[in-house]
């Protein structure tokens, strides 16, 4: 009887237990099962979150979790998958970007600290760029393809086209490699060097191409493959 009243107590209830203790105080399982917030039928919020949880060997890898592997999960809905992955995406957006409004781009540092924490996790390439302004300010950012990098994927048409309509003054590309090396491959060179032709005649400065790795990142700029 002890045991029943201990595990029905509001104290060890999530929501009680985030007022009771802070959010910094509950387990994964516990933040997750607020978000969920009503159990199914058969299951409570906090079983449902097990269940979401329990086959990740890290709570990173939440960011990568779908849809559909959501709402497969019995007693998750459409509803309450769409609500996870709201929040999962705020959190990487809070985690990952500074705002873009007063962002400057001096060094390629600068654009790691601005993309590693989102793109080195992607498990297929990523190519991303970066549109400044005559300050190197971000203006915008957009990623304009995915799969594998080569000169049929990554035409510099779309590329310069998105520049011209955002008046930018330069461009930075960023893709990430899933493998965890950043060493440039061939094609990552080839790239390169199509979009460098390119920025020459459109009088778009092309400033740096960044590959990015596990944790750490590989400047063509600073390889001399960008004058």
């Amino acid at each position: 009887m002890t045991l029943m009243i201990k595990e029905f107590h509001p104290s060890d209830k999530p929501r009680e237990r985030l007022l009771t203790y802070g959010a910094e105080n509950l387990t994964n399982k516990e933040l997750l099962a607020i978000l969920i917030n009503t159990g199914s039928k058969n299951e409570s919020s906090i079983a449902l979150a097990n269940s979401i949880i329990k086959d990740l060997k890290s709570i990173r890898d939440l960011r990568d979790i779908t849809f559909q592997e959501l709402t497969n999960i019995k007693g998750i809905g459409e509803a309450k998958a769409i609500s996870i992955l709201a929040v999962v995406e705020l959190a990487i957006r809070m985690h990952t970007h500074n705002s873009e409004e007063y962002y400057y781009i001096k060094s390629p540092e600068d654009v790691s600290n601005f993309l590693m924490e989102k793109m080195r996790y992607y498990q297929q390439e990523h190519f991303v760029v970066l549109f400044l302004s005559t300050k190197n300010q971000v203006i915008h950012q957009q990623t304009m393809f995915i799969g594998s990098l080569n000169a049929s994927i990554v035409h510099p048409r779309e590329i310069f086209k998105e520049a011209v309509k955002r008046s930018a003054a330069a461009i930075v590309c960023v893709h990430n490699h899933p493998s965890g090396d950043p060493t440039p491959s061939q094609q990552d060179i080839e790239v390169t060097e199509r979009l460098i032709e390119c920025s020459e005649i459109l009088g778009i400065d092309f400033l740096d191409h960044i590959v990015i790795g596990a944790g750490k990142f590989v400047s063509l700029k600073e390889m001399s493959y960008i004058k």
